[in-house]
């Protein structure tokens, strides 16, 4: 526990997130629907009578909010397009919430948030309908952006596969939803896309693992230099902390995509 975590009167926020085994966010929605008490000592700290009293509580906390930080509009729309397969929008959510069958359960920068499983809990049948209502005649077809959201595939990757398949457009540019829906079916494509796209990711990763170990790599030759006394300063030990807490989580992200 570093000095910041804790004083002798208190524990901060990040000391007592380690101490209950939860993310900060949950901290967050905890104390924002009264199921946590706030901090009761100067400079936002929990007394040890509050700590036990969240202690007890946290049980219900991870019970009510799960262990998927929420969403916002924009990323729960492109989550329900691809489980219903059609092309929901950003307005369909608020649409959703305002018939009361999906719940606001916090906001950050005053855009509302949700949670993962209440998109889950969603019936197709209800997303479906709200999608229907907005898009009216234009119901059976998609365009670009609204068939990549129902693929949860990059817009570029969509482009690619729709001129390889030469999939035919009206006279608006949209691809019939049929077509899109037959895309989502193709085992063999979809296997094909996820493999490019780990590949890519893994490509990305790997440059972004080897920037940070050229950062390590000059700081070490200017610790050589001052050893050598070819400068008179040290690098600083805060710029190698930085750097070797990057090069450890680039090196799991790449560790994570690889085959």
């Amino acid at each position: 526990m570093t000095p910041t975590d804790t004083t002798r009167d208190g524990l901060s926020d990040r000391g007592l997130t380690a101490r209950l085994e939860l993310a900060r966010w949950q901290l967050r929605l905890g104390r924002e629907h009264g199921m946590l008490p706030n901090p009761d000592l100067p400079g936002d700290l929990w007394s040890p009578e509050a700590v036990a009293d969240c202690t007890e509580r946290v049980g219900a906390v991870k019970a009510a909010f799960g262990a998927d930080p929420p969403i916002g509009a924009e990323r729960a729309a492109v989550r329900l397009a691809a489980r219903v397969r059609m092309d929901v929008e950003r307005a369909d959510v608020e649409v959703l919430v305002a018939r009361d069958a999906l719940e606001v359960v916090s906001t950050y920068r005053d855009y509302p948030l949700y949670l993962l499983r209440d998109l889950d809990a969603l019936a197709p049948a209800t997303v479906i309908k709200v999608v229907r209502a907005r898009k009216g005649p234009l119901v059976e077809s998609v365009d670009p952006r609204g068939a990549a959201r129902i693929l949860a595939w990059p817009r570029n990757t969509f482009d690619d596969v729709a001129a390889e398949r030469d999939l035919p457009v009206d006279r608006l540019g949209r691809y019939a939803l049929t077509d899109i829906q037959a895309l989502a079916d193709d085992t063999d494509l979809k296997r094909r896309v996820e493999q490019s796209r780990r590949h890519a990711a893994l490509l990305k990763a790997k440059r972004e693992e080897e920037q940070r170990e050229e950062s390590v790599r000059l700081w070490l030759d200017a610790c050589t230099a001052y050893l050598d006394r070819r400068t008179a300063e040290p690098p600083p030990i805060l710029t190698l902390r930085r750097a070797m807490k990057s090069l450890v989580t680039a090196r799991a992200q790449a560790e994570a995509h690889e085959p």
